[in-house]
């Protein structure tokens, strides 16, 4: 899967779930400062994308995936 799919998966399920503006999702958007999300929503988000993609993101990785573009690389480099 590439980079670009991933990255479009996401944005659309970051849209239809979080009803974040699809102009506001960009690979340096914080998820927390640009899109306002708590650590709930982080939680949340990362869960489904787990169940999304098939993988598991292990604690010690989730402190890296602060913006969109983190998360997008993280799963295309496990679904590499």
């Amino acid at each position: 899967m590439t980079k670009a799919e991933v990255f479009e998966k996401v944005k659309k399920f970051i849209v239809d779930e979080f009803k974040v503006s699809e102009d506001q999702i960009k690979d340096e958007a914080s998820f927390l400062e640009d899109l306002g999300f708590d650590s709930l929503d982080v939680s949340t988000l990362v869960q489904d994308v787990e169940n999304m993609f098939d993988i598991r993101i292990p604690d010690e990785d989730l402190d890296k995936l602060t913006t969109v573009g983190e998360l997008v690389n993280y799963v295309a480099e496990k679904k590499a």
